[in-house]
């Protein structure tokens, strides 16, 4: 990358000096990280000659497939198909970004960054200065929390908090004042135009968040932005910090700082509704649930979710909006390899943190009577309608239908298929003959560049390590890498499970794994094609689908 990038710099007449020194950077961190101590954080390994061994992190593996080279910095989770530096290992197991990995890890290594990656020198100083300046603010606010008898009352009596709860949150209280706040960070030397980029100005200059309880968002990095509950009665009822170049509402996840390493330990995720479900339910010992901050689930929440485990429970209300919710959440899943399951049974109270106020207890078993999404759906359209009149009947088998497009596994589809048709006494053929939800098919995860699924990924590996280290030469059409990174990585690879095999062995070995990549490329060229089918059919047009379909059909014949 690093010689890709200076050889454009040099055509351009320029010196690249941004990439230079990220690349100084993470080599200064990989020498003072060893890959084994940083692994280690997260897994228990063990010696195995000259590599350790471990369970794969992310709960795919029944037996240790998880090693690990001291002397080459790497690791390979063979059950999962990953692999990589300590920068690949920890984007992946706490699901962040890239940017986010390398200043976590410069920190652990006390390496100082000069450049952030995806900015510049003077971006990166605003970034800092916002930083020290929300993390300013969350003390000043917990100062305030301890000097107000009134709010005290409200948190540990009202509410229930415990202090614990009050310390890992970082709960703090927001003078009635209106410069309360813009006095104390113009004392720290701090600037309006700085106040309000952080976002913690009102339009007329004075402090946003006034007389409220404050809640700070806080990601790998630290304080980025703060909710806040108003104590008495007014509106809004919560009020968020708006969109910074820190606190982005559609990638947030509220409490997933708190609750990444119970749900690595455990292996599924609770997403709730409100904040202060999130609080309550960490105190009350279910620690691995999450939520979005003032606004409904994305595609990158759930992505950033999946990255830590694919089971991902929702704690959703019953009603039509968590009804939509549930069906938005199975639109998005699919493609992400998400099972999707719902908790409802709180035993009368609105939500998680009224069920948790009666007993924690009664919280915690509803956690582990969950159902998949699918059914609880499906219940919830039968609820509503009346299977016994014609028109409940059409009516029910139109949301189903629309529902099951979405619905990935062509087996599970098939089960949910059968259930329907026994609910309406028809055949599945009969569903499959309505034109339901055309005008919104399903939707196939597109392609992606360097080979898309951890199937295809696993294949490859397996393919250019035999290559690379095995000496078979009459492979076409795969290429190989470059980067030593991945070599030392497909080393490691070849040494695990082709080591001993003979010539005849191997070169047998890479004609079926040929075989397997071309036909995995194939379906995910047949999927990407649907893609583009659905939208032709969307904009009307008849030759551009006659053109997509010929391609599909010379595919298939393949």
């Amino acid at each position: 990358m690093m010689i890709f990038v200076n050889r454009i710099g040099r055509f351009l007449g320029v010196r690249v000096w941004y990439n230079i020194d990220m690349d100084d950077a993470k080599e200064e961190i990989r020498a003072r990280l060893p890959v084994e101590d940083v692994v280690g954080q997260y897994i228990e390994l063990r010696r195995a000659g000259r590599t350790l061994k471990g369970r794969s992190p992310w709960g795919v593996d029944k037996t240790p497939s998880f090693m690990v080279s001291p002397e080459k910095g790497i690791w390979h989770d063979f059950s999962a198909n990953k692999g990589g530096d300590i920068f690949a290992f920890v984007m992946e197991v706490e699901g962040i970004s890239f940017r986010e990995a390398l200043e976590k890890l410069a920190a652990q290594a006390g390496v100082e960054l000069k450049k952030y990656s995806g900015g510049d020198r003077q971006v990166a100083e605003r970034k800092k200065r916002m930083q020290e300046l929300l993390e300013l603010t969350c003390k000043y606010y917990q100062f305030c929390l301890t000097k107000s008898k009134k709010v005290c009352q409200y948190v540990f009596e009202k509410r229930a908090m415990l202090k614990g709860t009050v310390k890992e949150f970082r709960i703090g209280y927001a003078p009635a004042e209106g410069k309360a706040l813009v006095k104390f960070l113009t004392s720290r030397g701090y600037k309006p135009a700085e106040m309000e980029a952080a976002g913690v100005l009102n339009r007329f200059g004075g402090d946003l968040f006034r007389g409220r309880m404050m809640v700070p968002f806080i990601d790998t990095n630290g304080v980025i932005g703060f909710t806040a509950r108003i104590l008495d009665q007014g509106e809004p009822k919560y009020l968020n910090t708006p969109e910074t170049l820190l606190f982005n509402k559609s990638r947030f996840v509220f409490g997933l700082a708190q609750a990444k390493e119970a749900i690595r330990q455990h292996g599924f995720v609770v997403i709730v509704e409100g904040n202060m479900d999130v609080i309550s339910s960490h105190q009350a010992g279910v620690r691995e649930a999450v939520a979005t901050s003032g606004t409904a689930m994305t595609e990158l929440h759930l992505k950033s979710l999946s990255r830590l485990t694919p089971d991902v429970r929702l704690a959703y209300d019953g009603d039509a909006a968590g009804v939509k919710a549930t069906e938005r959440a199975i639109m998005m899943a699919g493609d992400l390899g998400v099972n999707l399951s719902v908790i409802s049974d709180y035993h009368g109270a609105k939500d998680p943190d009224e069920l948790i106020q009666k007993d924690p207890k009664l919280w915690q078993e509803a956690v582990q009577n969950y159902r998949p999404a699918v059914d609880w759906l499906l219940d919830k359209y039968e609820e509503n309608l009346d299977l016994s009149s014609a028109l409940g009947k059409k009516e029910y088998s139109d949301v189903a239908m629309k529902l099951l497009k979405y619905v990935s596994d062509a087996v599970e589809r098939k089960h949910y298929e059968q259930l329907v048709a026994r609910k309406l006494d028809c055949t599945v053929e009969d569903l499959h003959a309505k034109k339901v939800g055309e005008a919104a098919p399903k939707r196939y995860k597109k392609v992606e560049a360097e080979g898309g699924t951890d199937v295809v990924q696993g294949i490859k590996d397996n393919l250019q390590a035999i290559v690379v280290y095995g000496g078979v030469t009459n492979v076409k059409g795969v290429e190989l890498p470059e980067d030593e990174t991945k070599l030392a990585e497909l080393e490691m690879v070849f040494e695990a499970r082709y080591k001993g095999w003979g010539q005849a062995q191997l070169e047998k070995e890479a004609s079926a794994l040929l075989v397997r990549y071309k036909a995995e490329l194939g379906k995910q060229e047949v999927e990407q094609l649907n893609i583009e089918l659905a939208e032709a059919e969307e904009a009307g047009d008849e030759d551009r689908q006659a053109e997509i379909l010929r391609k599909i059909m010379v595919l298939m014949k393949k």
